[in-house]
């Protein structure tokens, strides 16, 4: 039961605008979905028993010795001045009378910024210099379109003809990349950042990835016995992605059969976020080759009734997120040494809230970069300030290139030179990452 004083959390039905709708859910773009896998990686793979099939797999990333990248895509738009309020900043109070942060309630960062009270169980993690922040992050050109930002953000390749998504190029620029390199978590479809030649794999959930009409584990050995042989003697145009959608399948089926327990005592937070992130910690774990992770996480459209910092739409979204990103890294525990999550999303809110207790299309933005190797505990970026005369047509300008983040992970993290997989990078860089040894 809800008190009189809290409001219902809105739904992007009735409340986001038309391509908010569109962009929160699944991605408007799917290369593979379900139990599919194309592409030549892991081609040599044939259908084996699930231990062969995961040491098979394992194998074949060997080449690989940098992080497994997460990416989380905060879709619609979240507001980053709520997420990280600038709370000594005079004027982020002019602009927002009902729903700013109060000083008073923010989790303390340092002089100018705090943490969304909701994000309580990130604090450790700051303290401890497992989380960095990066404010005022945005696109070098803005259109405050869903739409268009979304896929230039995950293309990441502005002024190129370039039309590949940036994952699909980092697993690209990568050796050896087995089926599991390029995974999206939490969905039947991948992204735009995974759009391209590598090989991509899409799964709402490690225990639902299955063999489609197959209802029991005799049916699935049936059927898998039955594609083996159809595709024993075809070109490897036509069987290598057969070969490798049931190696595939074997690995996951092993995965399902030995049941997981998140680690440390982790608990997560019941929904999609909290179901991604632990399937992801399950697979870094068993080994099976990631390298770059999608999860997607929707509903941040908040035109109206955002609700106050204890309350109310944004307060209940960031509750899960603190919850399920938290529980991520205790249950990674010293996995945690060789990932890196780093939070997007395709624009920011504008300073000013509207009359309907919400905030429009706006610009400039955060990022959360956690990890083993995050130099953190610190808010990195130029802040520009919200007096009026110092926003970009009433928004948070954007002094931080998102790429110049995301080209420090490429680069420390995963060993790859990142000209090659974002071109035109900047080459100003935050030193919120260590140097994997």
């Amino acid at each position: 039961m809800t008190s009189p004083t809290t409001v219902p959390a809105p739904t992007l039905d009735a409340c986001g605008c038309p391509e908010g709708r569109a962009v929160s859910g699944v991605s408007r773009r799917g290369v593979l979905a379900g139990a599919t896998a194309l592409g030549a990686a892991g081609a040599t793979i044939a259908l084996a028993s699930p231990a062969e099939a995961m040491t098979r797999l394992t194998f074949a990333d060997a080449g690989y010795t940098g992080d497994t990248v997460v990416v989380l895509s905060f879709r619609g738009g979240i507001d980053g001045l709520s997420v990280v309020a600038p709370v000594g900043d005079p004027a982020y109070y002019t602009a927002r009378p009902t729903i700013a942060v109060p000083q008073a309630r923010g989790l303390q960062l340092d002089a100018r910024f705090a943490l969304h009270p909701a994000l309580a169980p990130l604090l450790p993690l700051y303290t401890s210099g497992k989380l960095a922040v990066v404010h005022a992050v945005g696109q070098p050109n803005p259109t405050r379109s869903h739409f268009t930002d979304l896929d230039e953000m995950e293309r990441a390749a502005p002024g190129s003809s370039v039309r590949t998504g940036w994952l699909d190029r980092m697993v690209g620029a990568t050796t050896t990349p087995g089926p599991f390199a390029g995974t999206a978590i939490g969905g039947s479809t991948t992204p735009r950042s995974m759009l391209g030649p590598s090989a991509e794999l899409a799964m709402r959930s490690v225990d639902s990835f299955s063999l489609s009409g197959a209802w029991d584990a005799t049916e699935t050995t049936r059927w898998s016995t039955a594609l083996r042989a159809l595709h024993a003697d075809a070109p490897d145009v036509v069987g290598a992605p057969a070969r490798t959608t049931l190696g595939t399948l074997s690995t996951v089926a092993a995965l399902h059969t030995a049941g997981y327990t998140p680690a440390g005592g982790a608990a997560y937070p019941s929904g999609g976020l909290g179901d991604a992130l632990r399937d992801t910690a399950r697979l870094v774990k068993a080994g099976v080759g990631l390298r770059a992770v999608t999860i997607d996480s929707g509903n941040w459209d908040m035109h109206t009734d955002l609700g106050r910092s204890d309350n109310g739409w944004m307060a209940r979204q960031l509750t899960e997120v603190g919850k399920a990103l938290a529980a991520f890294m205790t249950d990674l525990g010293t996995a945690a040494d060789r990932v890196t999550l780093v939070t997007l999303s395709e624009f920011g809110r504008r300073v000013s809230e509207n009359g309907s207790g919400g905030v429009d299309h706006g610009y400039g933005n955060f990022s959360f970069v956690l990890g083993g190797g995050v130099v953190g505990g610190s808010v990195y970026g130029t802040w520009p300030g919200l007096a009026p005369a110092n926003l970009q047509a009433g928004d948070l300008k954007a002094t931080t290139d998102y790429r110049s983040v995301l080209g420090e992970i490429l680069e420390k993290r995963c060993g790859l030179t990142a000209s090659t997989v974002l071109p035109g990078l900047p080459s100003a860089r935050l030193g919120l990452l260590r140097a994997r040894p």
